[in-house]
Parts: structure tokens; C-alpha cells; sequence
């Protein structure tokens, strides 16, 4: 039963994280990794399709070099709040709850960015 709840929850991780590539303050990189160590735990074919799909870049990468490098951490966090003020001044209307659940939801995934993805060397 164990096996079949981490490939459930492995594989809504890397639907979350696939999500995380084009919504603003919807983190990837965290999302693929839980998906791995799940995927890892219960179906390493299933882990396997995760590293040789597009996804796979985002972990391979930081496997390498063991986290973000701060410019990827600036990169990430300058295009979050870009997306999340475009899409709050320009795509919600006035008065929606929506104003402030995404900026909420763009700052949690900024902090988690800056703070709980270890900083790694740049392979300059």
C-alpha cells in the first residue's frame, strides 16, 4: 500500500512541478526533487521516466552542483515577482480574492527559493 501512495504522490509532485514551470510562484525545482526520492522509494522505472523527460533537467542539474547557484536563486525569484505583477495588475480584476492570493502564493514561493534551496557553485 506504502508504494502505491509515494507513485501517487510522486507523480502529483511532478504534475506540480511541471505546473511550477509556467506559474509564477509555483516552485519547480522542489517539487521534481520530492518526485524523485518518491518515485526513488517506490518505482524506479517510474523514477528513471522522471530524469530522461524534460523534467529531468531541473534535477540533474542540481544534483550536480548541489543546489541553485545564487544567479539561478536571482533569476527565479526577478521572474516570480515579474509574472505574479503582471498577473495580478494586469490579467485579475479589481476586487478579486485572486489580488491576494497570488502575491501571497509569489512570495511564498520566493522565500522558498531564497531560503530552503541550499546556494551551489556556478560551473564557471
Amino acid at each position: 500500500m506504502k508504494r502505491y501512495v509515494y507513485i501517487g504522490l510522486g507523480l502529483l509532485c511532478v504534475g506540480l512541478g511541471a505546473l511550477g514551470v509556467a506559474v509564477p510562484g509555483l516552485p519547480t525545482t522542489p517539487f521534481l526533487l520530492l518526485a524523485s526520492w518518491l518515485l526513488y522509494r517506490s518505482s524506479p522505472r517510474l523514477q528513471r521516466w522522471l530524469l530522461a523527460s524534460w523534467l529531468g533537467k531541473y534535477i540533474r542539474s542540481y544534483n550536480r552542483r548541489g543546489g541553485m547557484t545564487v544567479a539561478q536563486k536571482i533569476g527565479a525569484v526577478g521572474m516570480m515577482v515579474a509574472m505574479v505583477a503582471l498577473s495580478t495588475w494586469v490579467f485579475i480584476p479589481a476586487g478579486s480574492v485572486a489580488r491576494i492570493i497570488v502575491p501571497v502564493a509569489g512570495a511564498v514561493g520566493a522565500l522558498t527559493v531564497i531560503f530552503a534551496v541550499p546556494n551551489a557553485k556556478s560551473d564557471d
